[in-house]
């Protein structure tokens, strides 16, 4: 079969939710043995096109055509009989059975299906496409960490030997090694013949692994160029349809007080951690996964108490047992997991935004409605939340929008110091840019910030001064005119020499 073979064609795309048009006219084509990245901001149609070729939804107006054959698809079992199978950004996996039932299940012949047999297979499987070190067949799946759990979800669509393969930010939860694992599976599929497209907002991973690249904003197709033939800068302009000359809006601020040091700080989970951020500083702390950045942040906000060293906050040494003894020091934090550790994603807006701060809103026992109104609507337009009304569920607005929502939350209670963990994972670039503008400006209003993130150019952008950990140690420290890629991962991998 031809490297230029159409596997599939959407010709004509269009969806509408009410008065809303989700797309309009999109056009896209996915070509066998090559990689075809969907990109755009949040809101730009690509999760809606993404259950068009799934079944999920069926498409208003257009048409669909796999090797040039019309098709149509009731729901996501008739996808997968032509072929086409699409891997969610958030696994669903069956916690009480193990890992081979998990990449197999819908298929296990009955209740009498040969258990050995079946684990053999998944072990044949897992050792075929390289993830054979980061599963285990027999293992159950309420054991798997959310990397592990999103690797089930990519076997259980290769096994079927689709034709068609599709990807929804399948890095969102995945490590280094779990990502050169994914990359490899890919061009292992691109070697079968197998037409990809990939869904991502990691540029680094879109220049890597595509061949070509469709552009869509606010529901409607914007150009489709081959890799070679564009850039980073290119993409951003197709993407939001303007320049983001200043991408990074980061001015060094005026330092006042320590407003946080750790000192010898330590627990299970990190060791002997000395760090210190300023009023107005925005300081970036870098590793490879599994570093200990995360439990860090968890253990300056109390989620992992400190069992060694001293924490001081505002010259102020302070006993940080549980989350609420570093709120009423003054800290707020932004976890990694926002779904799953921030948000109400079925309570609304007006709800989460007040969350931390109902106490203050209260007259007697009894919230104050208004004031709780005026609050969400305060920070709906200072940080320019996207939502119809402060009463919409948190749970439908997009990952920015989601992001700033969490933000708003801390912003309320007016803290001395903001831990931000991978502030804009999953958001668009338009949307990292309102982010990084976000943090320029509590910096500037005298707000100490620490920033966690996986993508060096945004620790190298947003930070005053770099901290990098290795092995839940911090293995180094620069200052912003010292730092480069190169000296940050020759601390996170301890390589003195370099």
């Amino acid at each position: 079969m031809s490297q230029e073979s159409i596997a599939l064609r959407a010709a004509g795309i269009s969806k509408n939710f009410g008065p809303v048009h989700a797309l309009r006219g999109v056009e896209v084509e996915l070509r066998s043995g090559e990689v075809t990245a969907l990109m755009g901001e949040n809101g730009a149609g690509k999760s809606t096109l993404l259950k068009i070729l799934n079944g999920d939804y069926r498409p208003d107006g257009g048409s669909l055509e796999i090797d040039g054959r019309p098709v149509e698809f009731s729901d996501p079992s008739d996808a997968r009989r032509a072929g086409l199978r699409v891997i969610a950004q958030e696994p669903e996996i069956i916690a009480a059975v193990s890992v081979a039932e998990n990449i197999f299940v819908g298929d296990l012949g009955g209740v009498g299906f040969n258990r050995r047999a079946l684990i053999e297979r998944t072990r044949t499987e897992l050792r075929r496409w390289g993830f054979d070190r980061a599963l285990r067949a027999d293992a159950l799946g309420s054991d798997l960490s959310p990397a592990q759990r999103q690797l089930v979800e990519i076997m259980r669509a290769v096994v079927s030997r689709p034709r068609i393969i599709c990807f929804d930010e399948p890095t969102s939860s995945l490590g280094d090694e779990e990502v050169a694992l994914l990359f490899s599976l890919i061009r292992q599929l691109q070697d079968d013949g197998v037409a990809v497209a990939y869904v991502s907002h990691r540029m680094a991973e879109i220049f890597q692994l595509a061949d070509r690249i469709t552009v869509l904003r606010d529901g409607a197709f914007v150009g489709t160029k081959r890799v070679s033939e564009t850039d980073h800068d290119d993409l951003v302009r197709m993407m939001v349809g303007r320049d983001l000359e200043k991408f990074f809006h980061r001015d060094r601020a005026a330092l006042g007080e320590t407003v946080l040091e750790l000192i010898g700080v330590g627990n299970e989970h990190v060791t002997d951690v000395d760090l210190t951020v300023r009023a107005g500083e925005v300081v970036g702390v870098a590793g490879l996964v599994g570093a200990g950045r995360s439990e860090l942040m968890k253990t300056i906000a109390g989620d992992y108490p400190a069992t060694a060293g001293r924490i001081v906050v505002s010259g102020e040494v302070r006993s940080i047992r549980q989350p609420s003894d570093s709120i009423r020091a003054g800290i707020g934090f932004a976890p990694e997991e926002r779904k799953a550790e921030a948000l109400l994603l079925q309570r609304s807006v007006r709800d989460n935004a007040a969350l931390v701060v109902l106490k203050s809103l209260a007259r007697w026992i009894f919230v104050r409605g208004r004031a709780e109104r005026a609050l969400a609507q305060e920070y709906i337009q200072r940080l320019r939340i996207r939502t119809p009304s402060s009463e919409q569920l948190v749970g439908n607005l997009s990952g920015g929008n989601q992001q700033k929502v969490v933000l708003a939350r801390w912003l309320a209670t007016k803290p001395r110091l903001l831990l931000l963990d991978e502030p804009t994972r999953g958001i668009d670039v338009g949307a990292k840019s309102e982010i990084y503008a976000i943090i320029d400006e509590l910096a500037h209003q005298g707000v100490a910030v620490i920033v966690v993130s996986s993508e060096l150019p945004e620790i190298l952008g947003v930070s005053d001064r770099i901290y990098v950990m290795s092995d839940g140690r911090i293995s180094g420290e620069l200052d912003r005119k010292d730092a480069t890629e190169e000296r940050i991962l020759a601390l996170a991998m301890n390589d003195i020499s370099a």
